[in-house]
């Protein structure tokens, strides 16, 4: 039996799961400011191409990223805007909070897990 009102966040828990991976957040924030193609992620952020293409088939699995083809290209965008919104206001509480969130023992991470 489930509490009342858990199963109702079961969606917004599932989209904080989405979101709760460095790798993912990172490519977020670069479709926040543009499109891009898969070539272009993996050399401005300098992540592998199976990676990239591995994180961008998760997000789009969550409606989260879009593309478009264009001849054999795919341009990778945010599917949202209130994505941007989102990020935007994560940034905000981050910056509020400080670092309190990065050393909480349960969910804080060393810099070195950061991206990966």
């Amino acid at each position: 039996m489930a509490i009342d009102g858990v199963v109702a966040l079961g969606p917004a828990a599932a989209l904080f799961r989405s979101l709760g991976d460095p790798t993912r957040l990172v490519l977020l924030q670069r479709l926040a400011a543009a499109e891009a193609r898969v070539v272009d992620l993996t050399a401005e952020l300098g992540l592998a191409q199976s990676t990239v293409s591995k994180h961008l088939a998760c997000l789009r699995e969550c409606g989260l990223v879009d593309f478009r083809a264009e001849g054999r290209q795919s341009f990778y965008a945010l599917a949202r805007p209130e994505l941007r919104e989102l990020l935007r206001s994560a940034e905000l509480l981050l910056a509020a909070t400080g670092e309190v969130v990065a050393l909480c023992p349960t969910y804080g991470t060393s810099p070195a897990e950061q991206v990966r």
